[in-house]
């Protein structure tokens, strides 16, 4: 059973309907109601087809945050072998909403970190959802320099609302320890992917995001700061969050516009949570096609490339 959105009400009352004449026929095989199925399922599917197709902003922000979407551990356990998870920063703690750890790739031994935010109510609170704090950063910039140490390429997956930004976190230095893992994302010499799943909040994300490819799902966010944050700064009162997100320019498409995202990879029809294994597959996809480019590439000094983009971004940017 799907748990849905609020603007998915159409689409959710008419497959309500089909899962009760499904329950009946199922119950009574007497009853002939497939015609009736049929008819409800087609229409179902175009009120599906029809809603995401104009998709705002802020429908694509709860998208994002659906409860059912896959995150950084289904993406691990279905894209990787050979993992060996790594914890710690050797400095304070473990953070548990940055998770990270040596795989394989399709046979290329690689790094992994990313954004856990949790599926159930225990794992939410264990991960903090997704919410890192310093030791988090400290971690995975443990994880880059020994990626680098060894010549492994990094692939990042972000998924977080912000860093945490608790009194016992900002004590510890948030700021520095965000800033120190955007500095190891930029200065590691071996290639980097980074793929936006969910929500890329503030600087939380650009601390794993800062790659040589940046790739974001179709209905994935990626933004300086919340539509809430933005909508409570901007006009004290966080229930214009719709407006902040049109405003924020928060989504693939804009982003790809203005060059800060390298690509759209696209999700099953109604979101990623609908069809994990085709979003995942669509994943894997294009990080297979960023090693064929890398593997071709004419130049690899991948530090001076990255650096590159991101300077070129700014460019762009400047108004």
């Amino acid at each position: 059973m799907h748990t849905y959105l609020d603007f998915e009400k159409p689409v959710a009352d008419l497959e309500g309907k089909v899962a009760e004449l499904k329950a009946l026929q199922a119950e009574d095989a007497a009853v002939d109601v497939a015609d009736e199925i049929a008819r409800l399922e087609v229409k179902a599917q175009k009120a599906l087809t029809d809603l995401y197709s104009k998709l705002t902003p802020w429908q694509k922000t709860q998208i994002a945050r659906h409860p059912d979407r896959p995150h950084y551990k289904a993406y691990a356990q279905a894209l990787f072998t050979d993992f060996t998870p790594l914890a710690g920063d050797r400095a304070f703690a473990d953070d548990h909403a940055i998770q990270m750890g040596m795989a394989r790739f399709d046979g290329r031994a690689v790094m992994v970190i990313g954004h856990e935010k949790g599926d159930d109510t225990a794992s939410r609170l264990k991960h903090n959802f997704g919410m890192a704090r310093p030791e988090g950063y400290r971690k995975a910039v443990r994880a880059m320099k020994l990626a680098d140490r060894f010549n492994l390429p990094i692939i990042t997956f972000v998924d977080t609302a912000g860093a945490y930004p608790g009194i016992g976190a900002e004590e510890r230095g948030q700021a520095e320890a965000i800033a120190r893992s955007t500095e190891a994302c930029l200065n590691v010499k071996v290639p980097t992917i980074s793929v936006i799943i969910g929500e890329g909040g503030s600087g939380g994300a650009i601390a794993l995001a800062t790659a040589n490819k940046v790739f974001m799902l179709e209905h994935a966010i990626y933004s300086v700061i919340s539509p809430e944050g933005a909508a409570s700064i901007l006009w004290r009162d966080s229930a214009r969050a719709s407006d902040a997100a049109s405003a924020l320019k928060v989504t693939a498409e804009d982003l790809t516009d203005l060059k800060v995202v390298d690509g759209v990879i696209e999700e099953p029809l109604g979101g990623a949570h609908r069809d994990p294994a085709h979003a995942i597959a669509n994943v894997r996809n294009h990080i297979a096609s960023s090693f064929d480019e890398f593997d071709g590439a004419p130049h690899t000094d991948w530090r001076s490339l990255r650096q590159e983009k991101f300077l070129a971004i700014g460019r762009t940017l400047s108004i």
